[in-house]
């Protein structure tokens, strides 16, 4: 009976009552779509650094990472590789030589990292192959095929088939130049990246490099993203003198960044319903001023205080309940649409591309936050209802009928 006329008392002001339900929708809704999109970047950008070069999981000599010395390989690497051909939780794995060197041409010369990679290793663990604006992933050259960004290219003013001279010192601290061919170039989300990156064949680089192991790094992707700490524990164990990290190590800017983007995801959500609470316990306590002979009227006839509250909440909890699911209907749907058209930021593209964000942004929630948003619009209209439904417990009813 309560539950009947709360209901009825919603719609009595139907005015009043649809703008606070489109108020709801319309800031569950705006609040889901700025979270998604500042979602969808972050994923983006991790995966994007995560496919381009640095994967899940790396393995160093520990004192390669201190002064990126070329004498401080990983020992033993077929015992390594041996052990992650044998785990299931590896789905695959790239030998690399890393090297400080630099780039030249007739136009110039410019320092870059040296890549040294086995291609068909590679192209399991990154997206390189597939990032190719011209030529071929090392192929289509005779001897010495190269790889290198785009960016690096138009500085020196090279293209496909040109000649480049990679300078780089041996174990021994001599200069050794190599003469290639550039067989491939390449265009990622981070022009820095592209500027500062060139990729070569392991077997050309120990030519140059002579006898000796020069296997620097060894990349790692995991089968399951949220297996990597685990699978990360067991190689420490399996390799206690090597160094073993995770992406979140390698790059701890980028873990702190999704991390703090978990936190203001939720504390940007708690003001959009902090806000919701003031509207909603503003018309409240508009209805209840309005209303003030009624329940006075309803009091004086036997109903008691406590129906009168339950009244209250729930006409409070029926405007919360219209407007939530609505909102987080229309906020899933635009977001699904968006995940899949994307929203095109070419205006500033070269700024977002500088910061190695792609200038396409695909909107992205986890189902599982909707889920929490719809748990805390129930929270919120209980809380909001309570002081609206005390201020009407608060009436004296004699005062209350005599009231215009």
């Amino acid at each position: 009976m309560i539950s009947k006329i709360a209901w009825r008392n919603v719609w009595r002001n139907k005015l009043r009552s649809i703008v606070v339900i489109t108020s709801v929708v319309l800031g569950i809704w705006a609040g889901l779509f700025i979270l998604s999109f500042s979602n969808g970047m972050m994923v983006q950008r991790i995966n994007t650094v995560i496919n381009n070069a640095l994967s899940h999981i790396q393995i160093h000599n520990p004192d390669f990472l201190s002064d990126n010395n070329i004498i401080y390989s990983i020992p033993s690497v077929n015992e390594i590789t041996d052990k992650l051909d044998d785990d299931e939780n590896i789905k695959a794995y790239t030998e690399r030589i890393i090297l400080n060197g630099m780039v030249s041409s007739s136009a110039g010369g410019y320092g870059v990292k040296i890549t040294g990679i086995i291609p068909e290793h590679e192209q399991h663990v990154t997206t390189l192959h597939r990032q190719l604006i011209d030529g071929k992933y090392l192929e289509g050259v005779k001897r010495n095929p190269i790889l290198i960004g785009e960016k690096l290219a138009n500085k020196l003013k090279v293209k496909l088939r040109s000649k480049i001279v990679l300078t780089f010192q041996n174990d021994e601290g001599e200069i050794i130049a190599g003469a290639y061919r550039v067989a491939g170039i390449y265009k990622t989300v981070s022009s820095k990246y592209d500027e500062m990156n060139v990729f070569v064949k392991s077997d050309d680089i120990e030519d140059l490099l002579g006898e000796g192991d020069y296997i620097h790094e060894i990349a790692i992707l995991a089968n399951d993203f949220e297996m990597v700490p685990e699978v990360r524990e067991q190689l420490k164990r399996q390799n206690p003198e090597m160094l073993v990290r995770s992406w979140h190590e390698l790059s701890p800017e980028l873990g702190f960044t999704n991390e703090m983007m978990d936190q203001m995801m939720y504390i940007f959500i708690s003001i959009i319903m902090l806000a919701l609470a003031f509207g909603i316990i503003n018309t409240m306590l508009m209805a209840v001023l309005e209303r003030k002979r009624e329940l006075g009227m309803l009091m004086s006839v036997g109903m008691n205080k406590l129906r009168v509250f339950t009244m209250i909440v729930l006409e409070t909890i029926y405007l919360s309940f219209v407007g939530g699911p609505l909102g987080i209907l229309l906020g899933y749907l635009t977001i699904r649409y968006f995940n899949h058209r994307g929203i095109d930021l070419s205006v500033v593209g070269e700024g977002m591309k500088s910061l190695g964000y792609d200038v396409i942004v695909y909107p992205l929630l986890d189902n599982n936050f909707y889920f929490n948003i719809a748990v805390m619009v129930i929270i919120t209209a209980i809380l909001s209802s309570i002081y609206p439904a005390r201020k009407a417990l608060k009436l004296n009813p004699a005062e209350a009928v005599r009231a215009l």
